[in-house]
């Protein structure tokens, strides 16, 4: 029996449903029964049904999965697999900024630790941060942790204050310029992810979430794109669009935690049931307020 068919198997056993993120190996998102980025998974998550929920991901979208629910089973196939950029928020900070302005609101990346969203007003993803950060009642917005999806979101709310964190995505704030690659491909679109540096953004035809360029591209007439985000959304992209061509900035457009999961990871996880995510009732509880308030200003 092939190592697919055991998981299938499992699945069925232990009536569980496997979860992927775009950015995990090619062969990990062909066995999962969702695909999707952290917005569209945190939304599968609160309505599937199944009592086991395998997340094909990094540490922070279990932790989002487990708050949403409490009652099912989470596992990671690795439990190792983690975002730098999730931690990348100092609390003092928050509070300073907090003294320093009574309407502040903490605006929080989907991409950060439970711990810090319980400091949350609100969590975003890429695909609907701008939405939301229009849609609140207040000014001052404390966009964390990541500092130039603020930037990018700032641009495209200027009516609001909003403050920026020091904190990134090491692959795609490493991204390099885009004059080699329209050199190359001089008929290429150039597609890039909100979390690059705004001197990246600036050179793009489209910016947008993983999601979202996925639909770009589909609905693009172009035969060509460069793309500018983790190397896993090449799987969908070409899944979708198999006449059409696609290049990366580099060859280092990879995240390393991402790609730690395998499909014997998984089938470890399902057949054994280990690397369950726990999350303490009182963490649990602050932080589901700011995931709640998402999806609710996300309709």
């Amino acid at each position: 029996m092939s190592i697919q068919a055991e998981i299938s198997q499992l699945k069925v056993e232990k009536k569980a449903v496997i979860l992927a993120h775009y950015y995990v190996p090619d062969e990990i998102q062909e066995i999962a029964d969702y695909i999707g980025d952290s917005f569209y998974l945190s939304k599968v998550a609160t309505t599937v049904d199944a009592d086991i929920i395998v997340f094909c991901g990094v540490s922070f979208m279990g932790e989002s999965a487990k708050i949403l629910n409490p009652s099912k089973k989470v596992l990671m196939p690795d439990m190792s697999a983690d975002c730098p950029m999730a931690h990348m928020v100092d609390v003092a900070k928050i509070e300073e900024l907090k003294a320093q302005y009574d309407d502040l609101a903490v605006v929080c990346y989907i991409n950060s630790t439970a711990a810090i969203k319980t400091y949350s007003d609100v969590c975003v993803t890429s695909a609907n941060a701008i939405k939301i950060v229009k849609n609140m009642p207040n000014q001052h917005i404390f966009f964390i942790p990541d500092g130039n999806l603020g930037r990018y979101v700032a641009e495209q709310v200027p009516e609001k204050t909003v403050i920026l964190n020091t904190g990134y995505c090491p692959i795609h704030n490493a991204m390099p310029n885009v004059t080699a690659a329209k050199a190359a491909h001089p008929d290429a679109e150039f597609v890039v992810h909100p979390e690059c540096q705004k001197a990246l953004l600036d050179e793009a035809d489209y910016i947008g979430s993983t999601s979202g360029i996925i639909d770009y591209v589909k609905a693009s007439p172009c035969q060509e794109f460069i793309v500018g985000t983790e190397i896993g959304v090449m799987y969908e992209l070409k899944k979708q669009n198999p006449d059409k061509k696609f290049y990366t900035l580099t060859d280092n457009q990879v995240c390393a935690d991402m790609k730690l999961i395998t499909l014997e990871k998984v089938r470890d996880v399902l057949l054994n049931e280990t690397n369950e995510v726990t999350v303490s009732d009182e963490l649990r509880n602050a932080a589901l307020k700011p995931l709640e308030r998402m999806l609710e200003l996300a309709k």
